[in-house]
């Protein structure tokens, strides 16, 4: 008998000249891992242009450009349709005959609704209805969003895999030379310490509030820079207009996208990393800036709990009190920065990328073996 042939949407991850956000960056761990592993016979359908793809894969590029996935996969599934198809950034194609195993990142979405455009809240609410309804088994990247699933769509916990995303290894910290280095090409002071925040800019991630307690802090520190890296997302909340209002438009630093290469050096640099964001399917930034030993503070929403744990210190999202408390607490106590900073870095260590993939294999062999195969 023949090993099964596993189908995977590999349009996400894989682009070229694509700036790599959370989501791109657990396509690509993710399915290279799965594409190197035996047991099975590994498809990947990419865009063409897709760069990078994993050694030892077929590889089918796809057109169009426009509606990729219900002009250019959903037919291809139809004619050689594989045994299983796992979707780990995106959405099933119409129609799909074809047992599908998809990741759902998160629904945060319906927690805050008005932290998103009303035609996105709309495709988002069609697709995790459909995918809860048709999709042989789902991937949750935390146990937040799984609980969601179940609680706000029907979806029957037994169909569902928890498979948290993992943290690269930091096999040695920046040297002092890459983070002065980006420090000056970013256009931060060199001696004055940053809180920073990294994720695409858009509503969800509260950086209004991030701001506003930022100033209640700076008055007393006259060196603390607040440093926002990430690609403008949708919704133009005018964020240097906010700093500027706040009386600290010339220590909030936007410096766009800062390449995976380099936001390490970002991270080591910081006084203190804030992800104050309204609702996370698991929060990636902040397993990374534990794995860099950046001591944290975390909205106490959702998914974060989960990955901080004991590594940092929590406020409600919403309560720019007790945000700038906590970042205060971090900035001033140097003891507790330098535990939390201990326990980050040992915790991160628990979340890899080989364990991630595991669970997505054990989801997909789970549907493998229900068909048979």
């Amino acid at each position: 008998m023949s090993l099964p042939l596993v189908g995977i949407d590999a349009s996400r991850g894989f682009q070229a000249a694509a700036p790599e956000t959370g989501t791109e960056h657990y396509a690509r761990q993710v399915v290279t891992r799965l594409a190197a592993q035996g047991g099975a016979r590994w498809r990947l359908y990419a865009r063409p242009g897709g760069a990078n793809m994993p050694e030892g894969a077929c590889v089918r590029r796809l057109r169009p450009a426009r509606l990729w996935t219900h002009l250019g996969l959903g037919p291809e599934l139809a004619l050689r349709p594989p045994d299983a198809l796992f979707v780990p950034a995106h959405v099933l194609p119409l129609p799909c005959r074809v047992p599908a195993i998809v990741t759902v990142h998160d629904v945060g979405f319906r927690h805050f609704p008005a932290a998103h455009p009303w035609s996105r809240r709309a495709y988002l609410e069609w697709s995790t209805r459909r995918h809860v309804r048709i999709a042989a088994r789902l991937v949750a990247d935390s146990a937040a969003t799984a609980d969601d699933l179940v609680r706000l769509f029907g979806a029957d916990r037994a169909r569902i895999t928890i498979a948290p995303l993992g943290a690269l290894p930091v096999a040695a910290p920046p040297a002092p030379a890459d983070v002065a280095a980006l420090r000056a090409r970013l256009g931060l002071p060199a001696d004055a310490r940053y809180v920073l925040h990294v994720g695409t800019l858009q509503p969800r991630k509260n950086l209004p509030r991030l701001i506003a307690a930022f100033a209640r802090l700076a008055a007393e520190r006259p060196d603390l820079q607040l440093v926002l890296a990430g690609a403008p997302g949708w919704g133009d909340e005018n964020l240097g207009g906010a700093a500027t209002s706040a009386g600290v438009g010339a220590r909030v630093h936007l410096v766009g996208y800062v390449p995976r290469a380099e936001v390490g050096a970002l991270y080591a640099g910081a006084a203190a990393v804030v992800v104050p964001s309204l609702h996370e399917g698991f929060g990636l930034p902040a397993l990374e800036a534990m794995a860099h030993g950046a001591p944290l503070a975390l909205a106490s929403s959702s998914s974060l709990p989960e990955v901080g744990g004991a590594a940092a210190l929590y406020f409600p999202p919403t309560d720019v009190e007790a945000q700038a408390a906590a970042i205060a607490r971090l900035l001033d106590d140097a003891p507790l920065a330098a535990r939390l900073s201990a326990v980050g870095r040992q915790r991160a260590g628990q979340f890899t990328w080989d364990a991630t993939a595991a669970r997505v294999r054990e989801a997909i062999d789970a549907v493998l073996d229900a068909v048979g195969r």
